[in-house]
């Protein structure tokens, strides 16, 4: 007998309010991000209500500034968010059908675009108001984790993003047929809940450390050190998760099984631990040189 857990009986959508002829659906995933940001806009508000914290006495911003940087990150994580997905995951799709690269209500999100979206709109936020864009970077790395722990439940209610089959007995039986398509599997399907590995570990376990060491070890005073360790950490989370996550569609094929991008002798890589080894390398390079700084 199949030891796994079954799916909960859980919609994606929390509420529909119908208007007119139509229907308003409010979504998890659309409630993770607006409280996500909220989060994160509190604890970037408490850090710099302590100018202790920070190096010189002086934090990031001021509480005016933050209230307009949050503007610039919501446009800077879905813009950023869309557009790596379009072009890190299926770019052949989306050139043939450009009107589909806006209509971001049908799905598709890439976290490395959306990072790259906060970078983009951080750095000319600095430039605009004259703010270190170091420090700036430690702020919105230290208000990152819960978002991400939010979106990666969501994924997890929206049955999407689930991982390799599994005979763990924390595996989870998913719904759908494509989930249920399990080469040499006879019965029900049991998969990795890789969504809640990586709540765990990008979202709860580093949020922890990233909170820990800025408010308790004072890390903040040492510019680029809580931004380094949130790459580091971050991409070694998804590293390692990749290992049990079933890569996009677009790059499995029957030759491809695993869904690698990039193949060294017997070992390959998929997209999101390729995109992650940049990631890393960055890290720990701003944490060394902010070690190096007196």
């Amino acid at each position: 007998m199949l030891l796994a857990i079954p799916f909960p009986d859980v919609s994606p959508t929390l509420i529909e309010i119908p208007i007119g002829s139509l229907n308003f659906a409010i979504r998890w995933y659309a409630l993770a991000y607006i409280a996500g940001i909220l989060i994160g806009y509190r604890i970037i508000a408490s850090a710099i209500a302590r100018p202790a914290l920070w190096a010189g006495d002086e934090p990031a911003m001021a509480k005016p500034d933050l209230e307009d940087l949050l503007t610039w990150m919501i446009i800077g994580i879905i813009v950023g968010g869309r557009l790596g997905y379009v072009l890190f995951y299926e770019p052949a799709h989306f050139l043939a059908n450009p009107g589909e690269i806006i209509a971001v209500w049908t799905g598709g999100m890439s976290f490395h675009g959306g990072f790259l979206g906060v970078v983009g709109a951080g750095l000319i936020f600095c430039w605009r108001r004259g703010r270190s864009v170091v420090k700036m970077a430690d702020a919105l790395a230290l208000a990152t984790p819960p978002g991400i722990l939010l979106g990666r439940v969501s994924n997890f209610i929206n049955a999407e993003l689930w991982g390799r089959p599994t005979d763990a007995p924390w595996g989870v039986i998913f719904p759908g047929q494509r989930a249920q398509d399990c080469p040499g599997v006879e019965g029900l399907c049991a998969r990795h809940p890789s969504q809640l590995y990586e709540a765990g570990l990008e979202g709860l376990l580093l949020g922890f450390v990233l909170l820990w060491l800025a408010f308790g070890r004072g890390w903040l005073r040492r510019p680029g050190r809580i931004c380094g360790m949130f790459l580091a950490g971050y991409g070694a989370s998804r590293f390692f998760v990749e290992f049990y996550r079933v890569a996009d569609a677009q790059f499995v094929s029957a030759e491809n099984p695993l869904g690698r991008v990039l193949f060294l002798g017997d070992f390959g890589l998929s997209m999101g631990q390729l995109l992650s080894v940049p990631m890393i390398a960055v890290g720990l390079l701003m944490i060394w040189i902010a070690g190096r700084r007196a």
